[in-house]
């Protein structure tokens, strides 16, 4: 999404991770996606670091703060907070039962304390940015200044899981600002963007860019790869 957002052209190939390519691993050899090779031969395979490669060559929506900004600061430790803390109480809540010494309500109740955090940043974003324009009730809430910025997209994809795992509880949990943080996105034309269907990649394929908005359907995908 952040690559789309910088309007910067990359070539994405699809993976299956059971049928790893030879050049993947090659690059790449830890094995893990996502994986920038850059024309130098240099490779980032950390995704916060390749959004702050794309959004460092342009940053048409303005989502990245320079790093002299205190929000920047910010936005790196909430990010630093979701990677070393709720990763960890998603991953045993959405893998419940490999990790059967203690029930899922449990490990829901451990990533509960950062949704919690979400939440209350969320809402007191909400409250003084609509207060400040009128209450516009359409508006949708961020995690900084109510603007879309490299963390609101760094930590939704990890939110969106966590709400799959159990979609009922989610739907009636207290957390409606962060719901309605979530639903902005699962709604927006960038999610759609990012997420469309694709196959997979084979030597020989034609590039497949990121951002391909005349292509919509696999099988449109699947023809200018193998042109037919």
């Amino acid at each position: 999404m952040a690559i789309v957002a910088s309007k910067v052209q990359v070539e994405q190939r699809e993976i299956v991770f059971w049928d790893k390519p030879a050049e993947m691993l090659t690059a790449s050899p830890k094995g893990t996606v996502p994986v920038l090779i850059l024309p130098n031969g240099e490779v980032i395979d950390e995704s916060r670091d390749i959004m702050l490669w794309a959004l460092a060559q342009s940053d048409p929506l303005k989502w990245l703060p320079a790093e002299t900004d205190a929000d920047f600061t910010e936005m790196m430790a909430l990010i630093d907070q979701c990677d070393d803390e709720f990763k960890a109480h998603l991953d045993h809540y959405k893998y419940a039962d490999r990790f059967p010494e203690r029930p899922p309500e449990f490990y829901r109740e451990q990533g509960e304390v950062f949704l919690q955090r979400l939440e209350e940043r969320l809402e007191a974003g909400f409250i003084k940015t609509t207060q400040n324009q009128g209450f516009q009730e359409k508006l949708a809430p961020k995690l900084f200044k109510n603007q879309t910025g490299l963390v609101d997209v760094a930590l939704f994809p990890f939110i969106r899981q966590f709400a799959q795992v159990d979609k009922t509880w989610f739907d009636t949990a207290n957390y409606p600002t962060l719901r309605a943080w979530l639903d902005s996105f699962l709604s927006s034309e960038l999610f759609a963007s990012a997420m469309k269907n694709r196959p997979v990649w084979q030597s020989g394929d034609s590039p497949l860019w990121v951002d391909e908005p005349d292509l919509q359907t696999r099988d449109q995908f699947t023809r200018k790869a193998r042109g037919n």
